[in-house]
Order: structure tokens, then C-alpha cells, then sequence
């Protein structure tokens, strides 16, 4: 067992930059999966000042001064922030407190549909399986209600720390923007004189961030945006808090999709029944997913993503599980750079032995 493990460690970890490289591996993934949510201010800053790096080196690439494309990037971006804080979330916050108040009425509905069902399918379902289902629904919906309340009142605390976190992001974006060439300078000075392995990585990981990043931020605005004009267009009902959710379903591949259609077509079939309007919001919806399919994400994403659908899922299902949300929208580009890393690895084959030694 032990000269199993000598020699895939002189296979594998003969340089000193690969033992380096699997100690900030291994410390980054403990620290996610322990401290994430204490780190999760620093973290959240560390990506909104890369996304608005991008922007200071574009602005810098038409001609406007270093200290200019900072200022106009960061006071868009203290603007946005602030106005998705103060705008958005609170409007989010009632039509979610409105359609969870609207649920008993619902189940009414739904109970009254359910009675019909006996009748028609009388050979699948009996009228004592309705009435169980009916119960089960019903105690369900009574221990909901009693959740939320306890919810509402536990998550005071959470509000302060959302009102921390409001005052905290944006001083260290601002800091990491001003200073990001001390601080990495002072990063540098743990780090080997030569390192070419980590500087190779750092440009895949660089690209892959970028590109992934940048656009999918532009796709959940799009996407969002258009879906809640649409859905207010249709007068449906919670608009501003579907059209968040199907712009939030991009970050998810494959899955996504499928779980948001769940509540726009319950939302839509609630409030006007089996009608015209009813297909209509599902097939404004179907064409909002196929154009961001084939369209936008062609448009926004230059290169496309060379993992298999299953590597895609388990790296949700993983950084998702080990970093909420955050995890979850970086989950493909940290699977890509997981690749990245393991083709850039070095190697040493194995000494090959004559085939007439003894």
C-alpha cells in the first residue's frame, strides 16, 4: 500500500508548485464548507469587485482615465446595488407575503378540482383517495402557515445582518477596486517567484470567470427583466416576484427551467382556470426560455461550455450544497476550472522497464 502511494506521489506531486497548488485547493474547499456563511460579505464583494474590474478596464479601453473609469463603474455600482436592495427586494417581499396569504384560497381551488376527478377517472381514483389528499394538503398548508410565522419572527436577526452586509459590501468593493494592486502584491509574496503552473491556471481561471460571470449577470437582468414586463403586460398576478424567479433559473442548467414553470403555471391556472390567458402566460414563457436558449446564451457566452450535463448537475448539486447560492451560479466555471486544473497538472510518466530485464 505504501509504494502504491510513493509512486503516484512521485507521479503527481514531485513539484513544489503541486503540493501548493492541492494545499489552496483543499484549504479553499474547508473554509467554504466550515466558515462560508461568516466569509460570505468578503466573498460576495470579491466577486462584484471583479465583475466592475471588468467594467473600469473597458471604460480605461476607450480612452477615459484610470480614476474616471473607476469612479463612473463604482457609482454604478453602488446605484444598482442599492436600488435591487431598496427597489426590488422589498417588492419581492410583499408579493411573496400576498401569494403565500393566497394560498388557503388555492387549496380551495385545487380541492374543488380534485372533487371533479373521481367522476371523470373513476377506474384511478376513488373519491376516499381525494379526500385523503385533501387532508394531508390541508394540515400541510396549517403547519406552513405556522412555519412562516416563526420565520418571520426569527429572521429579524437576518434583516440586521442583510443591513450589515448593505453598509459592508460596498466599502470593500471599494477598497479592493482602489488597492487591488497592493493587495496582490501582498498575495504574491506567499506565493513562489516562479510559478508557472499557477500562472497558467490563473489565466484559465481568469477566462473561464469572465466570460461565465459577466454574461450570466447580463442573462438574469434579461431574462428578468423581459419576463416581468411580459407577465405585467398579461396582468398576471406576482409578476415582480415570477419574473425573479425565471431570471434566478438561469444560473441553474437544465434545472432551472423546469422548476420555475411549476409556479408561473399554478399562478396563472389559480387565476384564471383553464382559459385563453392561462396558454397564453405559458406560451410567452415557453418563448422566453427557447429565445434565451437559442439566442441569448449563443450571444453572451463566446465559448461554449465543454462539460457533460451530468458534470454540470453534480457540480450544482456540490457547490450549491457547500455554498448556497453563490456555489450554485459558480458552479460550472469552478467545474470548469477543476478540469483546467486537472489537464494542466504535471505529470512524470513512469520509468518504463525493459522488457528483457529480470
Amino acid at each position: 500500500m505504501l509504494e502504491i502511494f510513493n509512486k503516484w506521489y512521485e507521479r503527481y506531486l514531485f513539484e513544489e508548485e503541486s503540493v501548493l497548488l492541492l494545499v489552496l485547493v483543499l484549504l479553499a474547499l474547508v473554509l467554504l464548507a466550515t466558515i462560508g456563511d461568516i466569509l460570505a460579505p468578503l466573498l460576495t464583494a470579491i466577486v462584484m469587485a471583479y465583475l466592475v474590474q471588468g467594467v473600469v478596464n473597458v471604460l480605461c479601453r476607450l480612452g477615459l482615465p484610470p480614476w474616471l473609469g473607476f469612479s463612473l463603474a463604482f457609482t454604478v455600482f453602488v446605484g444598482s446595488f442599492f436600488a435591487v436592495l431598496l427597489g426590488l427586494l422589498p417588492l419581492v417581499w410583499r408579493q411573496s407575503l400576498a401569494l403565500i396569504a393566497e394560498v388557503p384560497r388555492m387549496v380551495e381551488q385545487g380541492r374543488d378540482l380534485l372533487i371533479i376527478i373521481p367522476e371523470r377517472y373513476p377506474e384511478v381514483f376513488s373519491q376516499a383517495q381525494v379526500d385523503e389528499i385533501s387532508v394531508t394538503v390541508q394540515k400541510e398548508i396549517a403547519t406552513l402557515g405556522q412555519t412562516v410565522v416563526t420565520k418571520t419572527l426569527t429572521g429579524i436577526p437576518g434583516l440586521l445582518t442583510v443591513a450589515v452586509y448593505a453598509v459592508l459590501v460596498p466599502i470593500i468593493v471599494f477598497f479592493l477596486l482602489k488597492d487591488r494592486r497592493q493587495i496582490s502584491q501582498w498575495l504574491a509574496a506567499f506565493l513562489p517567484d516562479k510559478r508557472p503552473l499557477l500562472n497558467k491556471i490563473w489565466d484559465e481561471m481568469n477566462v473561464q470567470f469572465s466570460n461565465y460571470a459577466r454574461g450570466k449577470m447580463v442573462e438574469i437582468i434579461i431574462v428578468g427583466a423581459v419576463s416581468y414586463v411580459s407577465f405585467t403586460w398579461l396582468d398576471l398576478r406576482y409578476a415582480a416576484l415570477l419574473g425573479l424567479l425565471v431570471g434566478l433559473s438561469v444560473i441553474i442548467p437544465y434545472i432551472g427551467a423546469f422548476l420555475v414553470t411549476l409556479p408561473v403555471a399554478s399562478v396563472a391556472l389559480f387565476q384564471w382556470g383553464v382559459t385563453s390567458e392561462f396558454y397564453w402566460v405559458l406560451a410567452v414563457y415557453i418563448v422566453i426560455q427557447t429565445l434565451d436558449g437559442n439566442v441569448l446564451v449563443p450571444l453572451l457566452f463566446s465559448e461554449a461550455v465543454n462539460l457533460h450535463p451530468v458534470a454540470i448537475i453534480v457540480a450544482v448539486l456540490f457547490f450549491g450544497g457547500i455554498w448556497g447560492l453563490w456555489g450554485v451560479f459558480f458552479a460550472i466555471p469552478l467545474a470548469t476550472l477543476i478540469k483546467a486544473v486537472i489537464y494542466a497538472w504535471p505529470k512524470r510518466d513512469p520509468i518504463a522497464v525493459p522488457a528483457n530485464a529480470e
